[in-house]
Formats: C-alpha cells, structure tokens, sequence
C-alpha cells in the first residue's frame, strides 16, 4: 500500500540520519573548539572580573591551542552584556565570566532579560578574593570589637560607605550590621574610588574593600585595617585578623567563574572545567593570583553550581532583612 511504503521509506531515512547525525555530533564536540571562543564580560575593561578573565584566557588560548577572545559588554550594572551571553547560540562558542556581583542582580534586579540559574549552566569556579574592614583614622576603634562597642555607643552616628546600593560593599556592611546589631548609617557612592577617598579624608567612618585595592592605603596608614572578611588572614596584611575571629559567622568574599548558556553541551562544559581546574592547579598561576591577593579555586561544575546557589541564598537573606532595594 502507498501509506505503508511511505512509512516504511520514512523510518529507513529516520535510521539513516541518526546513524549519521549521531557521529558527526559527537565529532564536534570531542573537537571543540574549532574555532575562537568568545568570553563576554558584562563589565567595563580594567575592573577585576575583566583582569581575571583576560589572564583565564590566556591560559585556555595556551591549552586548547584556540583563541579566548575576551568581549566587555559593560551596561546596567553587568545586565546589558549577561542578557547578551544569556541570548547566544549554546554551542560552547560563548561564555559569560560570571562574578559574585551576579548574585545581587539576581537578589535584587527583578525586570532583568535573564535569570542566572535558569538561563545559565555553571562550567567552573576560578578564584576568590576577600574584602577588608577599614576606618577613618579618625575613628579611636583600634579593633573590630572595638569598633562595636563604639556602634553600639552611639546608635545611627557611625557611617560606612559602600560603591552603590547593591553592591558587594553595601551587602557586607549590612551583614556586619545583622551579626553584631548595631545601627550604622549606609552612605552610597557612584563607585569605590570616591568611597575610598572619603574614607581617607574621614568624611565617612568605615568601609569594606578589596584587599588589592585598598592595602597600599592600609600600609601607608590612610586608613586603618580592623579585619579581613575571609575565613583565613591575608598574605598582604597578615597581622590583620579576620572579623570572623569577633564575630563568628561573618565571610564576604568576591569570587570569579565561566557559566555558559544553557542546552551547551556536557561534555564541552566537563571539558572546560577539566582545563580551568589544571589551570588554577598550576604553581605559576597560583603564584601570579597570589599576588594579588586572590585565592585559586577548584569545583565540578556540580559544586561550581551548588556554591552560587548557596551565595544566592545567603545574600537574599541578608536583603530582605536589611530591606534592601534598588531605586
């Protein structure tokens, strides 16, 4: 019958492709890449997530013998360029350095083009680094418990700046303030840089910054380093202690990775967490992150995964506590 030989034609060509198909797939993915790769960067160039990409890059463009084009698609605070990454084709030929200021778009952007877990699969973990607890020298807290007392002395007097509302500055100082109970005024800045200089000028009494950026001031006594915010001491201020060490507890720390979007095939994203984990492995990069101050960092894509949707819970917590939002 016509039908019957119609179907029967049909199931061989069905046969016939997949036998065919099937192969060449995973042809092309056991070859990947085949050509550049594109990272994009959904922040301005010069900034530590693009100095961090840029030097991952290098490293895969060595191992994989391919190029890793770095692309900043700086907007909206990191959302112009993670919609963009969100968008591309998921052939393992885009890839988004994600960074921990991804976690507050998430918490607190609600009309973003994107959602990080849903439009994302995490490839790898990379790096770390903590923040530290300045005060003006103008402020007599020669401690972190110190420094409480003091809060706790004159409720709403103490101000802590931080980069915008928001930001990691703003979330660690809120933080503190939800583990200690103290009341200290947020005073938001369009940036660190201005942040920075007003804590050295004592317009504002305290701030969390990044270790690299603000340890020339600490060791040229501008401002005064109370505690870092990671769970061991730092190499570039080793006789600061951490602020867990007052108040049990307290970890912010920035930390960098690679997701891509989602549907990019496994054993494309098991392979690039392969490299990056060989990469941060290596003597000669720990060494080079070291001196600035950043930690390596190993993870399967399963934890690399686990770990931000663990960061994202403990800062919507923080969030919602502290009432945060954005204007």
């Amino acid at each position: 019958m016509p039908f019957a030989r119609l179907a029967r034609a049909l199931s061989l060509a069905t046969a016939v492709f997949a036998a065919t198909a099937l192969p060449a797939m995973a042809q092309s993915t056991d070859q990947w890449p085949e050509r550049p790769v594109r990272i994009i960067v959904p922040l301005g160039a010069g900034g530590p997530a693009d100095l961090v990409s840029r030097y991952l890059g290098q490293q895969l463009s060595e191992r994989f013998k391919q190029s890793f084009v770095i692309e900043n698609r700086p907007g909206a605070s990191g959302i112009i360029g993670t919609g963009e990454a969100a968008k591309a084709a998921p052939d393992g030929y885009t890839l988004l350095a994600v960074a921990s200021p991804h976690v507050n778009l998430e918490i607190l952007a609600h009309n973003k083009p994107y959602q990080l877990m849903r439009d994302f699969v995490t490839v790898a973990m990379c790096c770390s680094t903590d923040a530290v607890l300045v005060v003006s020298p103008k402020v007599p807290a020669k401690t972190v418990a110190e420094l409480i007392a003091l809060a706790k002395a004159q409720p709403g007097k103490l101000t802590f700046a931080s980069s915008g509302p928001g930001s990691n500055k703003h979330l660690g100082g809120e933080l503190f303030k939800l583990l200690t109970g103290t009341d200290i005024l947020h005073v938001a800045y369009k940036g660190s840089t201005g942040a920075r200089n007003d804590i050295i000028g004592g317009h504002v009494d305290m701030m969390f910054d990044e270790v690299p950026s603000v340890a020339p001031n600490v060791l040229a006594g501008q401002v005064r380093a109370l505690g870092v915010t990671g769970k061991t001491r730092s190499k570039a201020l080793p006789d600061v202690p951490t602020v867990a060490e007052t108040v049990p507890g307290y970890e912010h720390t920035g930390w960098f990775g690679i997701m891509a979007p989602t549907g990019t095939p496994k054993p494309i994203v098991d392979r690039l967490n392969e490299a990056i984990r060989a990469i941060v492995a290596k003597p000669e990069v720990q060494a080079y992150w070291e001196k600035q101050d950043t930690q390596t960092m190993s993870m399967t894509p399963a934890e690399s995964e686990a770990f931000i949707k663990a960061d994202i819970e403990k800062w919507t917590k923080v969030v919602k506590a502290a009432n945060i939002k954005l204007e």
